[in-house]
């Protein structure tokens, strides 16, 4: 499959969403051609560089499917998109326009896993997470009693460090991110708030 890459300093998950500003003559076309085919891009994470220049990125990404598009009052193109399948990158080039194009795998989609039953009031944290974030989680569909679903929502709002939060995407084990956010949970959680289990 060859497909259009964003490089990004964020991390998209399956199912989340992706809001995007894009000024670049390279994106907008790339957008626009997007939108007409109803086909998807590739999102991958910054390794080295930066996003208006040259960068090296991880292998693993996300395809990046358009919902939603704007034209912002700052005449930039407002763009939603949502997070699809996950990706392994076998090679890329770069066009004579500066658009990175690569030729990716897709990868397995995981099995649903249901929420073990103690782990619930995890569910009404996160539904009033996504609640008060407002328009950007509004229309998304919910899976609440989906560990993988619920586990990329938390990685997703999480103040985690780029790298783990990419972690957390090449990680296809729902019941280890699982494990993972229940910790961070954990660290964050104030004296005296109600615990998650």
């Amino acid at each position: 499959m060859r497909i259009p890459l964003f490089p990004l300093n964020t991390v998209l998950f399956p199912g989340g969403p992706l809001p995007l500003r894009i000024f670049e003559t390279r994106y907008i076309d790339m957008i626009s051609e997007r939108v007409q085919k109803d086909a998807p891009f590739g999102v991958l994470l910054i390794q080295k560089g930066s996003e208006a220049g040259t960068a090296s990125t991880y292998e693993v990404g996300t395809l990046a499917k358009i919902s939603d598009w704007y034209q912002g009052s700052d005449g930039l193109l407002g763009v939603t998109a949502i997070g699809g399948q996950r990706f392994q990158l076998l090679s890329a080039d770069r066009q004579p326009d500066g658009l990175n194009v690569g030729e990716v795998e897709l990868l397995p989609d995981e099995e649903p896993l249901p929420l073990p039953d103690k782990y619930k009031g995890m569910v009404d944290i996160l539904a009033g997470v996504l609640d008060d974030l407002g328009r950007l989680y509004e229309s998304l569909e919910r899976r609440y009693d989906d560990t993988g679903w619920v586990t990329y929502r938390f990685v997703e709002i999480l103040p985690l460090e780029l790298e783990q939060k990419q972690q957390c995407l090449e990680n296809s084990d729902p019941a280890e991110r699982l494990r993972l956010v229940i910790q961070l949970l954990d660290n964050v959680k104030r004296p005296g708030a109600a615990s998650i289990d």
